[in-house]
This record gives C-alpha cells, sequence and structure tokens, in this order.
C-alpha cells in the first residue's frame, strides 16, 4: 500500500468517527450542559437531622429559617457550570421536564469530609470578646471556623465546614426548561445575589474605534483607527440601594457580570442607578429664605436692629474691644 492510499485511508476513518460523534450528539436526549432549567428542591443531611437548603416556603418556615431575609421560590441554574452538586447535577442531565429524583451526595462531595486536624487551639485574645463563647463563627488568620469550647484563655476553634463528614440527600423536580434571556439572567442574579434585580436586554447602536488595516508596503506605518457604529446587545440593569449594598455584588460584581455576559450571550451588561426625588422642596425653601437673608440691605439690617431695640453702635465698640 502506497503512502498516498494509507492518507487517504486516515482520512476516510477521520470522517466515519466525525459522522459517529455527531450522530451521537444528534440522538442525545433530555436536558443537556449549557440547559437552564428551572428546580424545585430540598435538601437534608443524610440522617434527616438538619436542613441544608430549601427552595419550598413550607420547610423554611418548619425548620424556622424562613425569617432570614432569603425568598424561597424555584431556583433557575445552569446544567455544566457546577451550580449544584455533581452527583445531583449528573442526576439530571437527560431527564425531562417534569421528572423528579432523589440523590444522595456523599461527604466528600458535599461539603468535604471531617478533618480533626482542622481542629485547633488559639489564644481567646484573638477573638472578639463579644464572640467569646461556643458556637460562635469566627474568623482567625483569615480561616473561618466556630469555637467547639472555651476556658479561660485558650479557646478550641474548628474549623471543618460544620457539614464535613455529612452525606446530603436531595429531592429535588424539574419545573421546567427556561428559555427566555431575561428570564434566565434573572434567575442566575438571583442564585448569585439571592435577589432578582429589575433587568431587561435591548439592541445599542454603539461608536467604536475600530483599526484599520496598515498598508502592507508601509513598515512603519502608525497604528490608526476609525469611528465604526457597531451593534451591541446589552443587558440592562437597575442598581437598587438593596442591590449595591449587596456584599456578593460589591465583591464580585466584574466576576458576575461576565459569568451573565458568558452565558446569556449578550455583548454588555450596564448597571443603573436610580435616584428618587425624596420631597427637598423644603430645604429648597429654607435655602431660599437664607438667600434672601444673605440679600439683606444694610438698610434692612439697621431697621431689623431698631425693631430689636439694639443700638449697633454698641455692638460695634464690644467687638473693638474684643479684638484689643
Amino acid at each position: 500500500m502506497t503512502e498516498e492510499q494509507e492518507a487517504e485511508l486516515e482520512e476516510q476513518a477521520d470522517d466515519v468517527e466525525a459522522e459517529a460523534t455527531d450522530e451521537g450528539a444528534d440522538e442525545a436526549e433530555g436536558l443537556q450542559e449549557g440547559d437552564f432549567v428551572e428546580l424545585e428542591y430540598t435538601a437534608y443531611t443524610a440522617d434527616g437531622d438538619q436542613l441544608v437548603d430549601t427552595t419550598d416556603p413550607e420547610v423554611a418556615e418548619e425548620e424556622g429559617v424562613d425569617d432570614q431575609g432569603q425568598e424561597f421560590k424555584p431556583r433557575t441554574i445552569v446544567l455544566g457550570e457546577g451550580h449544584i452538586f455533581g452527583a445531583v447535577e449528573d442526576d439530571i442531565i437527560g431527564s425531562e421536564p417534569g421528572d423528579e429524583g432523589t440523590v444522595t451526595v456523599p461527604a466528600e462531595e458535599a461539603f468535604g469530609e471531617y478533618d480533626p486536624d482542622d481542629v485547633q487551639t488559639v489564644s481567646a485574645e484573638k477573638i472578639d470578646e463579644d464572640d467569646r463563647y461556643p458556637g460562635a463563627n469566627v474568623q482567625i488568620d483569615g480561616q473561618q471556623g466556630y469555637i467547639s469550647t472555651i476556658i479561660g484563655g485558650r479557646a478550641r476553634v474548628d474549623f471543618n465546614h460544620p457539614l464535613a463528614g455529612e452525606d446530603v440527600e436531595y429531592d429535588y423536580e424539574i419545573l421546567g426548561e427556561v428559555d427566555d434571556r431575561e428570564k434566565q439572567a434573572a434567575g442566575l442574579f438571583e442564585m448569585f445575589l439571592g435577589m432578582e434585580p429589575e433587568l431587561w436586554i435591548e439592541t445599542d447602536e454603539v461608536e467604536e474605534e475600530v483599526p484599520v488595516e496598515p498598508d502592507e508596503d508601509d513598515e512603519d506605518a502608525e497604528p490608526e483607527f476609525e469611528t465604526e457604529t457597531v451593534e451591541k446587545e446589552t443587558l440592562y440593569l437597575e442598581a437598587t440601594p438593596q442591590m449595591t449594598m449587596n456584599q456578593q455584588w460589591m465583591m464580585g460584581k466584574q466576576q458576575i457580570g461576565q459569568q451573565i455576559i458568558d452565558q446569556i450571550g449578550v455583548d454588555r451588561v450596564i448597571v443603573q442607578e436610580v435616584i428618587d426625588g425624596m420631597g427637598m422642596g423644603g430645604m429648597g425653601g429654607m435655602m431660599g429664605g437664607m438667600g434672601g437673608m444673605g440679600g439683606m440691605g444694610g438698610g434692612d439690617i439697621e431697621e431689623a436692629l431698631e425693631d430689636a431695640d439694639v443700638d449697633a453702635d454698641e455692638i460695634v465698640e464690644e467687638l473693638e474691644g474684643a479684638e484689643e
């Protein structure tokens, strides 16, 4: 067999493999990585003793966590992005809207195995006086932990996750696939920030400076730019005071914005801050009154002093005496 024949056979084999891959992708059924899905779920530790997370307001009320400022309702996630535990995600892939399931997530995949070496004795001086009691959440040298015991000037601090070593049991229901991109974005913000800001998507015409192809014959040519009008799909977001003060947003707005751009497929995110009027007319009137006083002529001041039965010359003499 000649080299040309061998090369031709290899090329045919590659074509067959590529076709098989494409057919396999076409045959994939159910929900797949990259799909947005709306879920209801409740997760407890496997022994059923402790609630891990829920979207059910009735469960939240029963467990006494409904007063924590969190809204309990179905959540939107993106499959394949690590928004839930991998074992749950694997169970959902291939499923259909309306399907339900129960998955046990082993401790090492949930919150990690319990490590006795992560329990350390530290000086109580490193802990704020208000937090020197068993169960208090503390931060020591950049590590988050909780106090297991405290005696005298020493404290035992457990730096394991509170649920370390616990298997987690997830019950879930797939409510549906989310196709609307504004709903997708709202769901992601809900997941990242615990709140849904008002948002919308528009296509804008934007002027941009774009580079001009240099003359190939001119090696010393300076880079040149020209203004070009391009269309950009923009996700507009209204920044409420609640959002502006959200710690997750303050610390990670750039990363959150980039994830929204990548997963929703828009060109940019614009955050708009709205300042509403607060009835400042009274202050304006007061300032106007002050301005009127500032605009008084000398005659007006003298008349005011006379009305108050005050001798202007005496005031001047007292001021001069004070300066001496």
